[in-house]
């Protein structure tokens, strides 16, 4: 059984966790699966958006326990490989949250660009509940997306946010009908996939690297190369004319 399904559509590449039985947590061969996955995505020039989820009933139940109660910092790097090469992606990225993303499988949620999540799906640290310090910048991301006191309450205080919740706290981006969830998370993909491929690239490096940037001056600076780069594309000038068309028509 392949541990990781892919399929491509409509520009947009889906990576689904498949180890249902063991609620898709991770082990060596299923971190393997997805590396071999994202590196197929970026190299097909038709991929312009990724889709990570699970397959029911969970996203992602974290680490493979086992394998933890051994840990090594080697062996711990080697299963934070599994979200590190989606967050590494230059591709958008995004987390359809259909179950439950605990520990590890709540990193590989918070790697992504965009959280959209069922309306019945938790997210879980569960770190400390379970002995162990988070790792992989689980603490690092929580805070990055939502801030120190949303990450304080989870981590800290165990609180479980469900779809709504981590709607509300900025975790995810939306919250959605369970049934609605896949067709909602490609239809949100497929926009990103409709703009040129290497201009989304440059503008998600350019929202990462703004994390740096501490006035608006440098803001613009930062900016202007990219934006006359792409002024200087095949498709800006195809984009343009068909704008000019279609508001002549009218």
């Amino acid at each position: 059984m392949s541990l990781v399904l892919t399929d491509i559509a409509d520009g947009v590449a889906t990576l689904t966790l498949n180890n249902p039985d063991e609620r898709n947590t991770m082990t060596h061969p299923m971190v393997e699966q997805i590396i071999a996955a994202m590196d197929r995505f970026e190299a097909d020039e038709n991929v312009g958006a990724v889709v990570v989820t699970g397959t029911p009933p969970a996203f992602c139940a974290g680490a493979n326990l086992g394998n933890l109660a051994e840990a090594t910092g080697e062996s711990l790097g080697v299963i934070y490989e599994g979200f590190l090469r989606i967050a590494r992606s230059p591709l958008p990225t995004l987390a359809a949250v259909n179950g439950a993303a605990v520990g590890a499988g709540m990193n590989l949620a918070l790697g992504c660009d965009v959280r959209i999540m069922s309306d019945r799906a938790k997210l879980d640290t569960r770190f400390l509940q379970l002995g162990i310090h988070p790792g992989g910048g689980h603490t690092w991301m929580f805070r990055r997306i939502a801030g120190p006191q949303a990450a304080m309450a989870a981590v800290i205080f165990g609180q479980v946010l469900d779809g709504k919740e981590a709607e509300r706290v900025g975790l995810a981006y939306k919250s959605v009908p369970a049934d609605d969830l896949l067709e909602v998370a490609h239809e949100f993909a497929a926009k990103a996939a409709m703009a040129p491929r290497q201009l989304s690239i440059e503008a998600k490096q350019t929202i990462l690297d703004m994390a740096d940037v501490d006035n608006h001056p440098d803001a613009v600076a930062r900016e202007l190369r990219p934006q006359l780069w792409s002024t200087k594309q095949p498709w800006f000038a195809e984009r343009l004319a068909a704008l000019q068309s279609k508001i002549s028509r009218r």
